[in-house]
């Protein structure tokens, strides 16, 4: 890596840090319902959806109804994507005449959009028509990640409050994550990532001659190539800022009508992270202390810096095996160096290192290079990132309700430690929350290990895996961590678009959205019942370097002790078998 590379790396932290505070602050108003300067536009369409649809805004539910309505209004667009796709051939916005999509794609696609996830087992720009695109994916980009932006604020205001029975109105919730921040944000990434040059259009597919013409596998002659275009970049936005991560083309954020430019590559790559790491400004604003949100913040981001430089690493570092056959993998200036399997040169090592990290930090899931083509340990950060529960800044929502559960479990293990209480935020945390805390850490290893097991049992598992040996079962640990993740990147040699992958990570992305999302509510509810305990001098701060440094340990010791066995007999074999 050159100076270039490193100043790239530098940028992109310096901006995300300095953007997470003037969001989160806006974010905070936004959920609190104080003055934005966007009411004067928004709070009239605000009031109508409330009218049209019926909903009081001034009526907020205690964590059960809240959970409901949270789960009816996805099983509802559960439902409706999963019509979409199996009707497609009969709707309009299909100018390619796409038929059905069979009915385990359907399933999988259908959960994997209303989770967050966006697990794709199939070719977008081949599969799927303009309508299908738009009315049902790019709407679930927007509410299922408003959907988690709504859960967490709740667990939030289940911390700031005392002695309530509620914890917010759902429907209020998710509009104003939709209305205020979600929609404006994506209408100005969008706008700028057509002027880069990304597609969007009505147009049917475009065709270009070749230069030279082929012939398929038939003996056919091919003299034309078929360019596939649509309504792109509307989608891209909101996937990115969303943290979605379902691509419009199969090629996903590799292919240059979803990400032309050096400009776009950096804008979608801070998009991953912007409302995930701003969120933490706006959990510190909420409950009355800003540097309770710096703290998670700090946490966060070093353990992010300290895996970046880990999968950086080794993909600059490049395969010992081929250099053992005289090939140069050394940087010049006329080399990029290292390993560029798998990777668009106009991209590099330090960009598709930092999109591996950050999406897998995330429950993005969108790639701009095949992750599947990585060294061993270049592969294993990212997955590992997933088995630390995307907590690190994590999905919209999602990643920092995570990374709060991990909160109360140091805070409860550090005050056994002292013979004290535990206690966060003047909230006594007792057995109940340290219950629901571990479902929220522990459900997420036995979803993802026991649907391994099964595919690396079974004949049906082992179908789709088309590479021998540890990087085979790495692959199939891969997809059952995505899935259990809601990220929805792949190790991409594995063929899934099958009807055990379909139904298997279906069933376990539906579970592993809701079966946390639940949890976190629950300890939101017996928060906001509880009475606030005045700091002492026995109290642990929760905001200090020294608190900050027994998190990063916990969240690394949980994550390691769940899936370092799996990881051995996968990436960690692979790796030793290099210098074999």
């Amino acid at each position: 890596m050159n100076i270039f590379s490193w100043l790239q790396l530098i940028l992109y932290l310096v901006v995300l840090i300095a953007l997470a505070k003037p969001l989160g602050l806006y974010m905070s108003r936004v959920y609190q319902g104080e003055h934005t300067f966007l009411d004067p536009v928004l709070r009239p369409v605000e009031k109508l959806i409330y009218r049209l649809s019926g909903v009081h805004p001034d009526e907020e539910m205690n964590w059960k109804v809240y959970a409901f309505a949270m789960l009816l209004f996805n099983g509802l667009g559960l439902f409706i994507v999963y019509v979409l796709q199996r009707l497609q051939g009969f709707l309009p916005l299909n100018p390619q005449g796409f038929g059905a999509v069979s009915p385990a794609s359907a399933w999988n696609t259908a959960v994997s959009f209303v989770t967050n996830t966006n697990w794709q087992g199939y070719g977008g720009e081949t599969t799927m028509s303009y309508l299908t695109q738009m009315l049902a994916m790019t709407v679930q980009n927007f509410v299922s990640a408003a959907t988690g932006m709504a859960i967490v604020i709740a667990m939030i205001r289940g911390l700031a409050r005392h002695t309530s029975k509620t914890i917010g109105n759902f429907w209020v919730d998710l509009t104003r994550s939709v209305l205020y921040i979600l929609l404006p944000l994506s209408f100005i990434l969008a706008l700028v990532l057509v002027s880069q040059g990304v597609v969007q259009t009505f147009s049917q597919y475009k065709t270009a001659p070749l230069l030279q013409p082929i012939t398929d596998a038939n003996g056919n002659p091919v003299t034309q190539q078929v360019l596939a275009v649509g309504p792109a970049a509307s989608q891209i936005a909101i996937k990115q800022l969303g943290t979605n991560g379902g691509g419009f083309f199969n090629a996903n954020s590799a292919h240059p009508f979803e990400n032309p430019t050096p400009i776009s590559n950096f804008l979608e790559m801070l998009s991953i992270l912007l409302i995930p790491a701003a969120l933490c400004y706006s959990f510190g604003k909420m409950v009355g202390d800003t540097r309770q949100g710096w703290a998670i913040l700090a946490v966060m981001t070093v353990i992010f810096v300290l895996l970046l430089s880990v999968t950086v690493w080794a993909e600059q570092t490049g395969n010992p095996a081929i250099a053992s056959l005289g090939v140069d993998i050394k940087r010049t200036n006329l080399n990029p160096g290292g390993n560029m399997e798998g990777k668009e040169v106009r991209f590099g090592v330090a960009n598709s290192a930092l999109w591996a990290t950050a999406t897998t930090a995330a429950s993005n899931g969108s790639v701009n290079s095949m992750h599947d083509s990585n060294m061993p340990l270049g592969g294993m950060i990212p997955m590992w990132l997933i088995h630390l529960g995307e907590v690190i800044y994590g999905g919209v929502g999602s990643g920092l309700y995570g990374m709060l559960a991990f909160v109360i479990v140091a805070v409860f293990v550090a005050g056994l430690m002292v013979g004290r209480t535990p206690e966060y935020l003047g909230k006594k945390i007792e057995a109940y929350e340290m219950k629901m805390a571990s479902l929220i850490l522990l459900i997420p290893v036995f979803t993802a290990l026991v649907g391994t097991a099964i595919g690396v049992m079974t004949a049906a598992g082992k179908t789709g895996v088309y590479n021998p040996g540890p990087h085979g079962f790495s692959e199939i640990l891969y997809a059952f961590s995505s899935a259990t993740g809601n990220n929805g990147s792949a190790f991409a040699g594995l063929s899934v678009n099958t009807p055990f992958y379909n139904t298997a990570l279906g069933i376990i992305m539906f579970f592993a959205r809701f079966w946390l999302a639940i949890p976190a509510l629950a300890i939101g509810g017996s928060l906001a019942l509880k009475k606030k305990v005045p700091a002492g001098a026995g109290t642990l701060a929760t905001h200090t370097p020294l608190f900050a440094a027994w998190l990063i340990a916990v969240v690394i010791i949980v994550g390691a002790l769940g899936f370092l066995p799996a990881l051995a007999l996968g990436p960690i074999v692979e790796h030793l078998m290099i210098f074999h």
